[in-house]
């Protein structure tokens, strides 16, 4: 690696990995492979219905939800110039000396945000991830921040956490009619924006020809995913069996379903695995914001009989860190069945 290359040293870090290739460890039974020109184009939901179809538009997203567990939202009120300018901030973050970015201190302290690249714990190349993140938590600075980086990544996080609750507002609906207020209450109250996530990802160009993942396959670990993502394409999502790759679409969100909005829905809702792929010839940029509540809050299914026990935050997340250590990959949900 020169001086000043602002790529993450994957080659030489993971060489054993690359130059091994014998068998990986024992691994969940592979779905068929991907098809053939497989793409598809997710539901794609106009959120200005709600104001004059409310009941139409509610249907639809709930609908998604639970057959994809996947759905891409337009009309969304994330403007496009605000967009744009976050692009171009994410890029410039990335683009730092690769020693810059591990120092951390590319934003402010106040943050408390992190750094990370490729998969520490990764032992084959099937648990390895050909990426690299900033995690920044969304508490606000004590000190207003003049890091122009950090103040459109603030403003972008609260529009789209506004976003977040009236998605999981629309969803909570859909449980028990006269009860959803409560459920509506219950999101709004244990996940205040301090215990939720922004992910800027960054998928750098792979050397490595086929079947290197830039995200290994998962769930995620949350009740909603929100997702801007450019147009390089890569994501694919587990359907019916098989691995279906997304089409980008430059003016939609997506949104996705978690694993506690699963367990919370008592499977109404689906947290459906997905993964990224990696690319040989061009970088891939995409920006999740998770919507988490904070670590002691429980989870429940919310019909009877609940599929699921009750479990906090804190627990599934400490289960998850104890497979992944002993295991190479999460288990999740599976885990906490009633």
């Amino acid at each position: 690696m020169v001086s000043g290359d602002h790529n993450p040293p994957f080659l030489r870090t993971y060489k054993l990995l690359l130059d091994d290739r014998g068998p990986p460890p024992p691994q969940p039974p592979p779905p068929p492979p991907l098809e053939k020109d497989a793409d598809i184009n997710l539901p794609l939901i106009d959120l200005s219905r709600l104001i004059l179809e409310p009941e139409e538009c509610k249907a639809e997203i709930r609908l998604a939800a639970a057959e994809w567990g996947f759905f891409q939202v337009v009309g969304h009120g994330v403007p496009r110039e605000l967009l744009d300018r976050l692009r171009k901030v994410q890029a410039n973050l990335f683009r730092q000396p690769f020693a810059e970015k591990e120092k951390g201190e590319l934003l402010d302290f106040a943050t408390g945000y992190c750094y990370t690249w490729g998969t520490p714990t990764a032992t084959s190349l099937s648990q390895l991830s050909w990426s690299e993140a900033y995690h920044i938590p969304l508490t606000p600075s004590a000190v207003p921040t003049k890091l122009r980086a950090r103040r459109v990544i603030d403003e972008y996080a609260t529009r789209v956490a506004q976003l977040s609750y009236e998605l999981a507002g629309v969803l909570a609906e859909g449980f028990e009619g006269k009860e959803a207020r409560g459920d509506i209450d219950y999101i709004e109250e244990h996940c205040k924006p301090s215990s939720c996530y922004l992910r800027l990802n960054r998928y750098p160009p792979c050397p490595i020809p086929n079947g290197v993942f830039g995200l290994v396959p998962h769930t995620d670990t949350d009740f909603l995913t929100i997702v801007y993502q450019d147009q390089v394409g890569g994501l694919q999502l587990l359907k019916g069996g098989r691995w279906i790759t997304v089409k980008p679409n430059a003016s939609a969100l997506i949104v996705n379903i978690g694993d506690l909005f699963q367990a919370w829905s008592n499977d109404v809702y689906r947290s459906v695995r997905h993964r990224v792929m990696a690319n040989s010839e061009i970088e891939r940029f995409s920006i999740a914001f998770q919507l988490c509540p904070s670590y002691e809050t429980i989870i429940h299914s919310k019909k009877s009989p609940s599929i699921y026990r009750s479990f906090t935050f804190m627990e599934y997340k400490q289960q998850i860190k104890e497979d992944v250590k002993l295991f190479g990959h999460k288990i999740g949900l599976s885990r906490f069945l009633a």
